[in-house]
């Protein structure tokens, strides 16, 4: 049978992979297509004839992005944790992640489509991160309701305004990683970020 103009078969995972390092290291709007076609062996219709676009691409990409590396924030939904646990896991499990030299320094959500654009691309590509913030960001206000409701933080804590201080810590981490500062320097800041959250006492203590 004749395979005259079917697009040749690929390792989707690998793509994506390649796709999101580049995104992850350059940003949406500095990654060119060129690189795209470099890093992942597809030809324009291929990537084109897959994904739509590169937006379409990219949309992939973070996805993939966030069932491997940066799943390490998943831990704040654990319910079997104390609230302050699971965020204090979060917070650290992501220092660890985004110091990791194995792959590009930050978090992808963090860094690639922070700012929007006339262009409909640009936008579009603004638009994919800013929906997985505001995910992350509400994942982070459900622990800390949990906290209100389990008595670790008081009943009239502003619960918003600590869920913008966690996740406005969370995202900087990428600059501070980027810039240089340390593993530990990093994680001494979380702990002092998470001062203003009282260790549980535990029963029988």
């Amino acid at each position: 049978m004749s395979t005259v103009g079917r697009p040749r078969a690929f390792d989707m995972e690998q793509v994506l992979e390649a796709a999101a390092i580049l995104f992850w290291e350059h940003g949406y709007e500095a990654t060119s297509m060129a690189q795209l076609r470099d890093a992942t062996g597809l030809s324009s219709a291929s990537l084109y004839g897959s994904f739509g676009s590169k937006h379409g691409l990219f949309e992939r990409a973070v996805e993939h992005y966030m069932a491997g590396p940066g799943s390490v924030t998943a831990v704040v939904d654990d319910e079997s944790l104390s609230p302050r646990e699971a965020v204090h896991q979060m917070l650290h499990r992501s220092i660890d992640m985004q110091t990791d030299p194995s792959h590009p320094l930050g978090c992808l959500v963090s860094l690639a489509g922070t700012v929007g654009g006339q262009e409909k691309d640009r936008a579009a590509a603004h638009g994919t991160m800013k929906a997985w913030r505001a995910v992350g960001r509400g994942r982070i206000r459900a622990c800390i309701v949990r906290g209100v409701a389990a008595g670790e933080l008081a009943e009239e804590t502003d619960v918003d305004a600590v869920a913008s201080v966690i996740h406005s810590f969370l995202l900087g981490l990428s600059t501070q990683a980027c810039d240089g500062m340390s593993a530990p320097e990093l994680h001494a800041a979380a702990d002092a970020v998470l001062a203003v959250w009282p260790v549980p006492v535990r029963s029988g203590a």
